[in-house]
C-alpha cells in the first residue's frame, strides 16, 4: 500500500491524530533500542554463529 493510499482510506484527520501522537512519543532508552535491535537480528533467541576466517574459506 503506498503513502497516497493510506491517506486515502485513513482521511486527513486520522494522519493528523496518528502524527500527533507519534510526535509526543518520548525517544526510546538505549536499552530499548539494544532489545528491539536483538529481537529483529536474532529471531526466536537464535545465537548467532561466528564464522571464522578458516571455515569461510572452506
Amino acid at each position: 500500500m503506498t503513502r497516497e493510499q493510506r491517506h486515502a482510506l485513513l482521511g486527513p484527520d486520522v494522519i493528523a491524530h496518528i502524527e500527533e501522537i507519534v510526535d509526543a512519543a518520548p525517544e526510546p532508552t538505549p536499552e530499548a533500542v539494544e532489545a528491539l535491535h536483538r529481537i529483529f537480528t536474532q529471531p526466536h533467541g537464535a545465537t548467532p554463529v561466528e564464522i571464522t576466517p578458516a571455515a569461510a574459506a572452506a
